[in-house]
């Protein structure tokens, strides 16, 4: 099945991911781990960006959420990957903010691939 940008799901090492383009980088970091050229390589890593809020009519507003498609850590530093085949549209820019944020509240800079 493919979504709305004809990517479709693939499974690599019996992990399963939104793309080809997801999958490829998997293995290119895959291959650094295996090397010790990179440590902790982790997918689909969620980071809490604005906390569940309360409303004045008591109802809850959802936390805001960023999960990144890959973790790892590398000379001693965090490094959060996002793997972008489509940079446009709202689904881009929201994710715009969301890199934004993680860079506010985390200090981490999102690397795009």
């Amino acid at each position: 099945m493919s979504n709305k940008y004809n990517a479709r799901k693939v499974t690599v090492l019996g992990h399963e991911f939104d793309s080809k383009k997801e999958a490829d980088r998997f293995l290119t970091l895959y291959g650094k781990l295996t090397k010790g050229e990179i440590s902790d390589l982790r997918g689909q890593v969620e980071y809490e960006l604005i906390p569940a809020q309360k409303k004045a009519n008591g109802k809850t507003e959802r936390a805001v959420k960023y999960i990144a498609d890959f973790v790892y850590t590398q000379d001693g530093k965090t490094i959060v990957e996002d793997v972008k085949g489509y940079r446009k549209g709202a689904a881009y820019a929201i994710f715009v903010i969301k890199r934004k944020l993680m860079l506010a509240k985390y200090g981490i800079e999102v690397k795009e691939v």
